[in-house]
């Protein structure tokens, strides 16, 4: 018998949205794209066997739909607000001085190797438990927190990554 959806929900719509969150960066996004998430699940939800933990479908799910996001993006398919026209009222100049931090930050982690780099942006950005990290990659939650340690200890050092 499949998993009720409504308890799916309820225990996982957070962590699937911080998920989307580290994926994407944009609240927006990650808020829609969690809510169809969640709509694919509840189609599908006959289907699932079982195989894995509801946490890492709804992440495979989620993973799935961020890409086909990227894709819609590459085309073109942007709004005004998208491709960077903001409303009134926006301060622009703080708004562009914290992207230009965020990107610092981003780049250092870019540079990363795998699997630091995942873990990292799963914990900072997505604000995953190490437990959560280590079921999406396949891991401990030991092993998360260990490359996580690392990593943390490259960027800090600020040695070649």
């Amino acid at each position: 018998m499949p998993p009720d959806m409504k308890d799916i929900y309820e225990g996982y719509a957070k962590a699937v949205y911080r998920y989307l969150f580290c994926l994407s960066g944009d609240p927006e996004i990650s808020e829609e794209l969690a809510q169809e998430t969640f709509y694919q699940a509840a189609k599908a939800i006959s289907s699932f066997r079982g195989d894995c933990k509801p946490f890492a479908w709804l992440c495979q799910i989620a993973k799935h739909l961020w890409y086909r996001e990227l894709k819609r993006r590459s085309r073109g398919d942007l709004s005004l607000e998208e491709q960077g026209e903001y409303p009134c009222g926006t301060n622009l100049e703080d708004e562009l001085i914290l992207q230009e931090d965020r990107r610092e930050l981003y780049r250092r982690i870019q540079e990363l190797d795998q699997p630091f780099r995942q873990v990292v942006r799963l914990r900072i950005t997505g604000e995953l438990s190490f437990s959560e990290i280590g079921q999406i990659l396949g891991h401990s939650e030991t092993w998360a927190r260990v490359n996580f340690y690392r990593a943390k200890q490259k960027l800090m050092k600020g040695e070649p990554i």
